[in-house]
């Protein structure tokens, strides 16, 4: 590798969340409709003797860059399966655009897009089905996130069924910079036994469609989060009271919280309200990633 290398690590939505099953390992089935937004944390990589990795960008505190890192488990997890596949070293850069610990994967979006940079680099075909094997040894949401792009995932979040279509919308995602860990949300989970997803439309083409299917869903996380942090219900109420919102809900185990719109112009300016009115929360307006 003569030249810095770029990747970029999209925000992973829950669109809806079902927890269906507490299983007998204390993990939980679920079922899951996710899509990724074009706003991402960005791995930079440079030739060097030896693996490092930097942090910088407006989140770059809340994270260290040690071993337990999960970009640096990523790369040695790696070098391990694969070993002289990528030249040592890499120079890492995380660019942490995206809020730590807020419910739309940065980690594990982080880690995925570590692996896709090193299978790039690799001097060998680098199977898909075995990086994902690979990615899922580092967390459950890091299969889903190495293929960022609309999907349904199960189990864990370990199977995954992409979707071929999907509707072009645009989400403002708002987080009020308060961390919410999803150990503490699951622990006020009421209900661990919940119905499943319905079925999808066929095909899903169109905004309103996907309205209509969402509102038959839930996120079985929210209201245990809203207990913990209740701004959360709040940004919740003012992103659907925002014009032309399809639908507003928390993401993940929070504690952000997505508005869908099938407009740019009115997500943009649900985005510009919020920001006015919140100048301390974070808050980002963008298409989703689409098929």
């Amino acid at each position: 590798m003569s030249e810095i290398q770029f990747q970029a690590a999209p925000a992973k939505i829950n669109l809806a969340l079902h927890i269906t099953r507490r299983r007998e390992d204390g993990y939980h089935d679920l079922e899951s409709l996710i899509v990724f937004a074009d706003v991402a944390d960005e791995i930079e990589a440079a030739p060097a003797p030896i693996d490092s990795l930097a942090i910088t960008g407006p989140f770059a505190r809340g994270l260290g860059n040690g071993e337990t890192n999960l970009v640096s488990r990523a790369v040695a997890a790696f070098r391990a399966r694969w070993p002289g596949a990528v030249d040592a070293g890499l120079a890492l850069t995380l660019h942490k655009n995206l809020p730590v610990a807020a419910g739309i994967g940065g980690g594990s979006a982080d880690a995925a897009a570590a692996l896709r940079l090193m299978s790039g680099l690799a001097k060998q075909p680098i199977p898909v089905a075995e990086l994902s094997a690979l990615a899922a040894q580092l967390g459950a949401d890091v299969p889903a996130c190495l293929l960022s792009q609309p999907l349904v995932a199960r189990g864990i979040g370990e199977i995954l069924a992409p979707l071929q279509q999907f509707p072009l919308c645009h989400i403002v995602l708002v987080n009020p910079m308060v961390p919410l860990a999803t150990a503490d949300v699951f622990r006020r989970l009421r209900s661990h036994d919940n119905y499943p997803l319905p079925a999808l439309p066929e095909p899903l083409t169109r905004p309103a469609q996907l309205g209509i299917w969402l509102a038959e869903t839930r996120n079985d996380l929210e209201p245990p989060a809203i207990k913990l942090v209740p701004v959360i219900g709040d940004l919740i109420e003012r992103l659907r009271a925002a014009p032309g919102c399809i639908l507003a809900r928390m993401s993940g185990s929070g504690a952000t919280v997505f508005g869908l719109f099938g407009s740019s112009t009115q997500a943009h300016q649900a985005a510009s309200d919020l920001r006015q009115a919140s100048p301390d929360h974070w808050v980002a307006a963008a298409p989703l990633i689409v098929p």
